[in-house]
């Protein structure tokens, strides 16, 4: 019998490190080629890892809600299959088999890009004590983020952990609801939030969309949001600085094209942010479904990877619950987020008279930095516009 080391594959976009959601086996189990064996999450997404080989598991590194990085080893096996790639070494024998990966060359110079220097120097991060994890031990911005999450973690940890009382259980924060929290810290620690409310008068709207559905019969129901995302949509052609991405340390705002709409969407497991890619060239049945479809994907666990990334901005909505405003958190490097309220029946005065009209608010946020508070304004006066005419 041989040993194989199964280690943290690079699971592509960059990633460093992840995060041990779930073990799939337990130490002393005998696992068949290809069976899983654990689900990791990245910043991207969940991706459940499967087993290379056949063997018996004696050895699992990293309890569920620990980070590790890429290349640590996961899983120790006992299996007569060998390593195609040869005999695996010792940790510290692979340490020093591999001194590319240091944080510095041969002439001891710290191997940075511009921007990453510029960066760790307005932090006060003295780069010689960080070991780079790019190509030849460069360092990465990756490596200062890990940096500032353990110096955060180190600040705000008690300096002693409470006794349980009676009464009460203690709930591990680790998986998607601790990636939820950290990006939600991240973006109002970071973004300044300008945060507008306008209400739209969906009366003409609703009597359109009832008379769609009943021409429909048994087909896909319209709810209000396809009708909120072509309005966005329509409206990003007159502001287009609203369909953009803001990468703070480059210094650099990108504008897009096409409208990749995000969808927030509530899970079991927390906040998920499925996208309708290229979302300006459909109409409003094929808004309905994609909404459908990803909603449906998210809740179930079953997303594929690329539908949770690219979004270039962001609806989100309470349906029911939504209540009268909200301040939404941006979903960054996006610079703006549009909240969907409820619809009520509500007393408006109109020409002097008082009716009642069917009222929701819109209550979005924007990223100050790059969306100044007018321009904010027109752009979600045109959402308001579009709603308000009504057009199938």
């Amino acid at each position: 019998m041989a040993r194989y080391v199964f280690k943290l594959p690079d699971v592509g976009e960059g990633t460093a490190e992840a995060e041990i959601v779930k073990w799939h086996v337990n130490v002393g189990d005998e696992v068949k080629e290809e069976q899983p064996l654990v689900d990791i999450m990245t910043d991207k997404a969940t991706v459940e890892l499967a087993s290379p080989v056949a063997g018996h598991v004696v050895k699992l590194i990293g309890e569920e809600g620990t980070r590790s990085v890429v290349g640590s080893e996961l899983v120790v096996f006992e299996t007569d299959v060998e390593d195609k790639a040869g005999p695996l070494p010792e940790p510290e024998k692979q340490e020093q088999a591999q001194p590319a990966r240091a944080a510095r060359n041969i002439s001891g110079k710290t191997l940075a890009s511009p921007a990453v220097r510029a960066r760790a120097k307005s932090l006060a991060i003295d780069l010689s004590t960080i070991k780079g994890t790019g190509e030849d031990g460069h360092i990465l911005h990756a490596d200062i983020d890990a940096v500032l999450r353990e110096k955060s973690r180190e600040a705000s940890a008690p300096e002693s952990f409470p006794p349980l009382p009676q009464g009460a259980e203690d709930i591990k924060v680790f998986g998607l609801r601790r990636r939820i929290a950290e990006r939600m810290l991240e973006s109002k620690r970071r973004i300044p939030h300008f945060t507008y409310v306008e209400e739209v008068d969906m009366t003409a709207l609703e009597e359109l969309r009832a008379r769609m559905n009943a021409e429909q019969g048994e087909g896909q129901r319209l709810t209000i949001l396809p009708f909120v995302i072509r309005a966005v949509i329509n409206s990003i052609a007159q502001h287009p600085g609203v369909n953009s991405h803001y990468f703070e340390q480059q210094g650099v705002i990108r504008r897009f094209a096409p409208v990749h709409v995000g969808i927030a969407t509530q899970t079991e497991r927390g906040l998920l942010v499925p996208v309708i890619h290229n979302a300006e060239g459909k109409d409003l049945g094929q808004l309905a479904s994609d909404i459908a479809r990803l909603s449906a994907a998210a809740r179930d666990g079953k997303s594929d990877p690329k539908e949770l990334t690219g979004s270039t901005i962001t609806v989100t909505s309470l349906g029911a619950l939504g209540g009268i405003a909200a301040t939404p958190i941006i979903n960054p490097p996006e610079v703006a987020i549009i909240g969907v309220n409820k619809l009520v029946e509500r007393p408006v005065v109109i020409g002097g008279a008082v009716v009642i009209r069917k009222m929701m608010n819109l209550s979005s946020s924007f990223d100050h930095r790059i969306v100044d508070g007018y321009n904010a304004a027109a752009f979600i006066r045109s959402v308001k516009d579009e709603l308000e005419r009504a057009q199938p």
